[in-house]
This record gives structure tokens, C-alpha cells and sequence, in this order.
């Protein structure tokens, strides 16, 4: 009776599951300005959770592979008015989270940086494009996972060069990120044997073209801008502030293809990319969201997946632990572009391929194919490591 009493009790004892710990919990942050970008197309006016959806998306992603790792991964979202101290409200955040996902403009991400430099928190950059951030105002808590300029206007010019269309009329915006996309459009044609024909400026006059009038005004206006040009094989166009660009393509006085900021795009992603298994993304995305897929997406999905590979990859949520490993010779992360993307120690920037869309269509893929790299093809796209300014300290 004894022996069957101990059997049996060892028994229940087996059968009884054990509890499990609780989970580790990792928080992210979102930190970005309230309201949306105007475009001159309705149909390309951003939705209120632009890059939003992204992280919100990656989140899921991360939660499926950290309950296998007793990890737990959570998103709060802060979205700034106009009259909000991006410096408070970074370090208020920054005290419930761990990392924190930046889509600020370039001024504002450097004040959250500054704000938290001393904290151990890490900020990963998924909206600002300008190359200062990773070179003369680099700072070593700061990830770059939004392409830079260069980057963008190296894609489009190798493009451009392979395919022979090295003769450029180049037409600039008269607003401060329309010069700043044109810098980097006039080193790239530099850089890879393009030359610029002809440089116009379209100034800004602030005149409305959403009236009655609209397409009879700009279908005269664009020819005559584009007439009496030198022979060129591709009209460049450095528009960031949305004026002048999407004007141009089939209104041009010569019939010549449109390029930069109209016609042929450089982008980190674009709803029509189903490559390298984009396909699964893009449905999910749109099932959860009813809608497709944006740069800002992309690159706020990276940012957090990056965040959930280096916890599970440290098996850790600690913040030091996690950006030690990301700016590591270890880290890697794939994101649907046919190559793993990895971080230039030099300046903290995501190396990654650029697409070039039509608005329908990927048409290419950057880097191209012969523009080669002692290191990595993809160090052809931005500033390479003899040409940085950055010095993190």
C-alpha cells in the first residue's frame, strides 16, 4: 500500500504542469508629429496611421516569435500637436519604454536624441531622410532605418546611367528640401558620369491649381517651362515639397521620361513590390489596414522587427544588451528585399536596396548591376566610409 501511495503521488507530481515565468516585457515607443503631408495627388494623400500601421504590424510579427522565447513585445504610440516639447515628451516616453521608433523631422529627432543620450534609450529613425543625421549631426543613439537622400538619388542615377540616359535636364523647387534632394541629385550625377545639361528652378508662386481651370492652366504651363531645353535624354526633377513634379510627366516640351521626385521614383518600398516573398506582407498588411503599404510602413516594420531580432537573438529585453547587438558585426535583418539588410558601423545607417517605381510597377532595383563595392554593392547607395563626417561619441 505504501509503495502504491508513493507511485502514485510521484505521479501526480509529474502530470502537474509547471508554471511558466512571466514574460519578459519589451516596450517601443512611437514618437511622431500629429497630422499628415498634403500631396498634389488625392490618391496618394497619406492615411492618419502612416507608419503607424507598420510598427503596429511588426509588433505582431515579434509577438509570434517571442512566445517561444517568453518574450513579450509592446507599442505605445504618442503623436506630437505643433506646440509639444519633443525634448519632454521623448523622455517621458522613454520612461515607460526601452527603444522608441522616431518619424520626426531632422531638427526634432536631434532634440529626442539629445534629451535622451544619457538615459540608455535607444531612438530608431524611420521618417527623416536627411543625410546631416548620419554625418556632421550623427549620434551614436540613433539607428538609421529611412534611406537617406544620397542614397535615394544614387539609386535613381545608376539607374539612369545604365540605362545610358546620362544627359539630364535638371528642374529644382525653390523650397529648402528641394535643394537639399538636389545636392544630392548633382553628386550623384557626378559620382557615376551623368552630366546636367541644363538646371531650371520653378519657383513656388503658392498659386492654386485645383480649380476648374487647373489641367487647361498646367497643360499650357509645363511645355513652356520644359521648351528651348539643350538635348537631354531624361528630365530630372528634385521636388520634395510637392509643387511642380507630378505636372511634368507627358507635358514636358520634348518627349522625354520624368525622373526623381515624378515619373521614376526612387523608394525604400512600394505597394507593388512581390519579390522575395513581399507578397505575404503586402496581404497582411492590407487585411489588417484596408489599404497598401507605404515607404513610412516599411520603415517603421523594419525598426521594430530589428528591435525583435535582437531580443531574440540576445534573449534579452534589455535596452544595452539589444543595441549592443544591433550595431554589432552579428546583426542582420531581412526585409523582403532579396538581400539582408545590416548597419554601417561608421554612421549607424541600414544598408539597403532602393526601389524605383512608376506608381504601377517596381521597374528596377538598385544598386545595379556592375557598380561594385570592395565591401558591399550596397555601399554604392549614400556615403561610403572614406567620405563620412560622422564621428559617434
Amino acid at each position: 500500500m505504501i509503495r502504491w501511495l508513493v507511485a502514485a503521488i510521484s505521479l501526480s507530481i509529474a502530470a502537474t504542469p509547471v508554471l511558466a515565468a512571466d514574460p519578459i516585457e519589451i516596450g517601443i515607443g512611437y514618437l511622431g508629429r500629429a497630422g499628415v503631408k498634403a500631396k498634389l495627388s488625392l490618391v496618394e494623400l497619406p492615411a492618419e496611421n502612416d507608419g503607424l500601421a507598420g510598427a503596429r504590424l511588426a509588433t505582431e510579427d515579434n509577438n509570434t516569435t517571442g512566445k517561444f522565447l517568453n518574450q513579450h513585445f509592446t507599442l505605445e504610440e504618442v503623436r506630437l500637436k505643433d506646440n509639444e516639447d519633443v525634448a519632454k515628451s521623448a523622455a517621458a516616453l522613454a520612461g515607460r519604454t526601452g527603444f522608441i521608433i522616431a518619424d520626426l523631422p531632422a531638427d526634432d529627432l536631434l532634440k529626442a536624441a539629445d534629451a535622451l543620450r544619457d538615459r540608455g534609450t535607444l531612438l530608431l529613425n524611420a521618417g527623416a531622410i536627411d543625410d546631416r543625421l548620419r554625418e556632421q549631426d550623427c549620434r551614436p543613439n540613433v539607428i538609421h532605418v529611412a534611406p537617406t537622400r544620397s542614397m535615394l538619388a544614387d539609386a535613381l542615377a545608376q539607374y539612369l546611367v545604365w540605362k545610358q540616359w546620362k544627359r539630364w535636364l535638371f528642374v529644382v523647387g525653390s523650397h529648402e528640401p528641394d535643394k537639399l534632394y538636389a545636392d544630392a541629385l548633382r553628386r550623384a550625377a557626378t559620382r557615376f558620369g551623368a552630366k546636367i545639361v541644363q538646371e531650371r528652378t520653378f519657383e513656388d508662386t503658392g498659386g492654386a491649381r485645383r480649380t476648374d481651370s487647373g489641367v487647361t492652366l498646367i497643360q499650357r504651363q509645363m511645355p513652356v517651362f520644359t521648351q528651348q531645353a539643350p538635348a537631354y535624354d531624361v528630365l530630372v526633377a528634385a521636388d520634395e515639397s510637392e509643387v511642380f513634379a507630378s505636372y511634368l510627366p507627358y507635358r514636358t516640351w520634348d518627349p522625354r521620361p520624368v525622373a526623381g521626385s515624378a515619373g521614376l521614383v526612387p523608394t525604400s518600398w512600394h505597394a507593388a513590390q512581390d519579390q522575395w516573398g513581399a507578397i505575404q506582407i503586402q496581404n497582411r498588411f492590407v487585411k489588417l489596414n484596408s489599404r497598401h503599404m507605404t515607404a513610412l510602413d516599411m520603415q517603421a516594420w523594419t525598426a521594430a522587427r530589428m528591435i525583435g531580432e535582437a531580443a531574440s537573438r540576445t534573449k534579452s529585453g534589455d535596452p544595452k544588451a539589444v543595441s549592443e547587438f544591433l550595431k554589432g558585426p552579428d546583426f542582420s535583418i531581412a526585409a523582403f528585399k532579396g538581400r539582408r539588410l545590416t548597419l554601417r558601423d561608421w554612421n549607424l545607417q541600414l544598408r539597403q536596396p532602393i526601389l524605383l517605381v512608376d506608381g504601377r510597377m517596381v521597374v528596377s532595383v538598385s544598386p545595379q548591376e556592375g557598380f561594385l563595392h570592395q565591401v558591399s554593392e550596397l555601399d554604392t547607395l549614400g556615403a561610403d566610409r572614406p567620405e563620412t563626417k560622422c564621428k559617434l561619441q
